[in-house]
């Protein structure tokens, strides 16, 4: 990505500006960010920022799969696999093919082999935009984790696919047995170098108890499934996801609590930071892309009128598809019919309005000038990447405007709500650990070895937790279950006020160094931000 230091510095600032923006107008941030590097790349005079494909596919990609795979619910994924599968694999390679032939078909002299790079491309939604938008939204657990799982292999699925299709346009041959032991091949390999890549960086943190250096370790895992998936033409992205996925796991039994508290939020800081830049870096590209089109004979308003109609094909495909993969099945199985009743039309509905495209889309299709040599049918390579690349780009506005800035209202408007199962599953975790907790007191109370205050004062501390935990259970409409009370939360909140103003004035009075004051603050914070989380 050919950007100067001062460039990604007025990037940086603008990200921060755009993102305060969002959220005061409750947009969206990826949308507002796309539409802000519109409006920076028609302000004449400013320096044109080059997108580098490589280079995303390098610096964005892995470090912005692996913590959506660290922090995915194996569980949840793992019982969601079939639909998760299906969007993953069956979505991406039913929108290739639907795309390929209708863009075929309704663009004179573009050949087929093009046609289904465009449909390779444009084939997966992005997992950061479909994040971004639900993660604030009360939708059901069950949505979010198919939306993201399947946002975690559908790049995958969709890159293979391109591969195949460039190769099939350079060569002008395309073998379909050759092309599936090629894909079941480049598949199992990266999945095996994810699981490497995994197990020693957990042999590696299991080792060590340094949070900085195990943070770096953890922010250059991502890199060391790719680069050698990569090298070994075999998936980088599922080696990637896989070790996310092995780690996820793994982690919580080979990290201890001050890893945990230290790398949570340098990895939300290196997310939000990668993808602003992402999406406003996609905005700034329209000036290359219009650019592009310079040599075309076609006009523009009619490749705006064919780039309409595919995005129309993009979203309608998703829909024909979710549903009939969603209701066929249980329609033809009894036994998938017992084992998982039909969903709610409104929920189906949802995830099928969830299709934005991005960046992987993009990067792709600006790849194309290198991995085109030529075309042996004889059309213009120039020609046709242009083509392409304006398609693409188009998708991706459509999609993430359209569909973005009307999922919220969508949403709404078919009254879709969380179910309430995580918040259930919460209380009834917090319940059984705090029961295990008060027997193991009771053990070291009679054995007479602990002095019997401490051991008192810790029994009413659980003993509070345990009863609000059971009237949350006892309760029809029952809240987010907290450690304490909502009164008890509001006393602590005002005693905690309290302390930092008791602190801050023993600093300011040179009774106490800053050092002091920063080691007293962090305890106070730890428990403001647990008194935070439980109110939300």
């Amino acid at each position: 990505m050919l950007i100067q230091l001062d460039e990604i510095l007025v990037l940086l600032v603008a990200v921060a500006g755009l993102a305060l923006l969002a959220r005061k107008l409750r947009i969206p941030y990826p949308i507002l960010l796309v539409l802000g590097g519109l409006v920076l790349a028609m302000i004449p005079g400013l320096p044109k920022m080059h997108f580098e494909p490589d280079l995303v596919f390098l610096i964005f990609l892995p470090p912005l799969l692996f913590p959506a795979a660290l922090f995915t619910s194996w569980r949840d994924f793992h019982a969601n696999l079939r639909p998760i599968g299906l969007l993953a694999v069956g979505l991406v390679l039913f929108t290739t093919c639907s795309v390929a032939y209708f863009a075929h078909y309704l663009i004179e002299g573009l050949p087929l082999a093009a046609a289904f790079i465009l449909g390779a491309i444009v084939s997966p939604p992005d997992a950061v935009a479909a994040t971004a938008i639900t993660e604030r939204l009360n939708v059901p657990q069950r949505i979010v984790t198919v939306l993201e799982g399947e946002s975690l292999v559908n790049d995958a699925i969709a890159l293979v696919a391109y591969a195949f299709a460039v190769n099939a346009l350079t060569t002008g041959s395309f073998s379909l047995g050759k092309a599936s032991v090629s894909f079941v091949f480049v598949s199992v390999g990266g999945v095996l170098v994810g699981l490497l890549a995994g197990w020693l960086a957990s042999q590696a943190q299991r080792r060590l108890d340094d949070p900085p250096v195990q943070i770096t370790i953890s922010i250059l895992t991502p890199f060391a499934a790719y680069l050698p998936a990569e090298q070994l033409h075999v998936s980088g992205v599922l080696a990637v996801v896989t070790a996310g996925l092995y780690l996820g796991w793994r982690t919580p039994e080979i990290v201890n609590s001050r890893m945990r508290l230290q790398a949570g939020p340098v990895w939300e800081m290196i997310v939000f930071l990668l993808n602003g830049l992402v999406f406003i870096l996609i905005g700034l590209q329209l000036p290359a892309v219009l650019k592009g089109l310079a040599g075309q004979s076609i006009p523009l308003s009619r490749l705006c009128w064919y780039a309409t109609l595919i995005s129309a094909v993009v979203i309608l495909v998703r829909f024909i598809w979710v549903f009939a993969a969603t209701y066929l099945p249980r329609y033809l199985s009894a036994a998938l019919r017992a084992r998982d009743p039909y969903p709610r039309w409104q929920e189906v509905t949802i995830v099928a309005w969830t299709g934005m495209r991005g960046v992987v889309s993009l990067a792709a299709a600006m790849a194309l000038p290198s991995a085109i040599i030529n075309d042996p049918n004889g059309a213009d390579k120039d020609v046709i990447t242009s083509l392409i690349i304006f398609f693409t780009y188009f998708v991706i506005l459509v999609t993430l405007v359209l569909q973005g800035l009307t999922l919220p209202l969508i949403i709404r408007w078919l009254n879709v709500v969380d179910n309430g199962d995580t918040e259930r599953e919460e209380r009834k975790a917090r319940l059984k650990a705090n029961l295990a907790a008060m027997s193991r007191l009771t053990e070291l109370e009679q054995q007479e070895k602990q002095p019997i205050d401490l051991l008192q004062r810790l029994r009413v501390e659980y003993e509070d937790r345990i009863r609000q935990l059971e009237a949350c259970d006892q309760s029809d409409n029952p809240p987010r279950p907290g450690h304490f009370s909502n009164a008890y939360e509001s006393l602590q909140h005002e005693a905690l006020v309290v302390e930092r103003q008791t602190i801050l004035q023993l600093r300011n009075e040179r009774v106490i160094s800053d050092t002091v004051l920063r080691r007293i603050q962090y305890d106070l914070d730890l428990a403001e931000a647990r008194l935070a989380d439980d109110s939300e």
